[in-house]
């Protein structure tokens, strides 16, 4: 703690523009970086520790729409791939959920099991079947977004108004800066 009240009396006097030596200014810059790094890394710790704790509530609300509807989340999250599109084959659900076309065979099975979704073939081509949602299956979709919006209103109500402004600015600068490092690994 003594390092860092000399931090403070030596960046007010650099700051002061008061005579040092060439020596002195060097040792208060190296112990000004030193002190940036050391917050970089302490604001880096603590926002791997938010975006977990972030993560783990997300899973939460998996569970509890999961337990909701009765449903696998595997299945509400191919369900949902359907909002917005006419029909989808299992490549597409294959390709956007990031898993084995067997693996959708097995969650199609479950949503045609509970008339949510039905195989027809294309028009173009009978050797490909297409999916679709089933009027029950639109349906659920709503009911399933309007759950999710209802959480996060709740979300929201418990952020004082005049705070949400900012909190949508740094979630987007956040988004931002994910994105600028998500493309340095591609």
């Amino acid at each position: 703690m003594e390092s860092f009240y000399l931090l403070i009396f030596l960046k007010y006097f650099y700051c002061q523009d008061f005579f040092l030596t060439s020596f002195g200014r060097s040792l208060i810059i190296a112990c000004m970086n030193n002190q940036d790094e050391k917050i970089i890394e302490y604001q880096a710790k603590r926002l791997r520790e938010i975006i977990d704790v972030i993560v783990s509530c997300c899973n939460d609300s998996r569970t509890y729409t999961k337990k909701r509807f009765e449903i696998p989340y595997a299945e509400i999250k191919c369900l949902l791939l359907f909002k917005g599109e006419r029909y989808l084959t299992v490549k597409h659900l294959s390709e956007k959920m990031e898993v084995a076309k067997s693996r959708i065979t097995k969650i199609i099975k479950g949503l045609m099991a509970k008339g949510l979704v039905e195989k027809i073939e294309d028009p173009k081509d009978n050797r490909v079947k297409l999916l679709s949602l089933t009027p029950k299956g639109k349906k659920k979709i709503e009911e399933i977004e309007q759950f999710r919006l209802d959480i996060h209103k709740k979300l929201i109500e418990h952020i004082k108004p005049q705070e949400r402004s900012n909190l949508f600015d740094y979630l987007n600068k956040l988004i931002e800066s994910m994105e600028v490092v998500k493309n340095t690994f591609k």
